[in-house]
């Protein structure tokens, strides 16, 4: 298999790109790279060999969840550097 003019002229045209000449000459040949490279993959026996999700065989260590009693709301503002009412202050970031 291997992509034509055509066929980068036609994506472009579904993904509205526009191309010079040059950049269809170049986008084919690019294409045509991969299409080979892909080629390439689809010669590796791969006979016996699990199909992976991940490429280490590390297992989510997950903690227990276990219920517990929030902060308060002056234990939470007990050490903030500014507070208004009930709320965290923070500089206006925003002009």
């Amino acid at each position: 298999m291997s992509v034509t003019k055509e066929n980068v002229a036609y994506i472009a045209e579904l993904a509205r790109l526009k191309f010079t000449d040059a950049e269809q000459e170049k986008m084919t040949s690019e294409l045509n790279m991969i299409l080979h490279y892909i080629e390439k993959l689809n010669e590796v026996d791969t006979e016996g060999v699990a199909p992976l999700s991940t490429i280490h065989d590390q297992i989510n260590v997950l903690r227990e969840d276990v219920e517990h009693t929030p902060l308060s709301n002056e234990e939470a503002l007990r050490n903030a550097p500014d507070k208004q009412d009930r709320f965290f202050k923070v500089p206006k970031v925003i002009g």
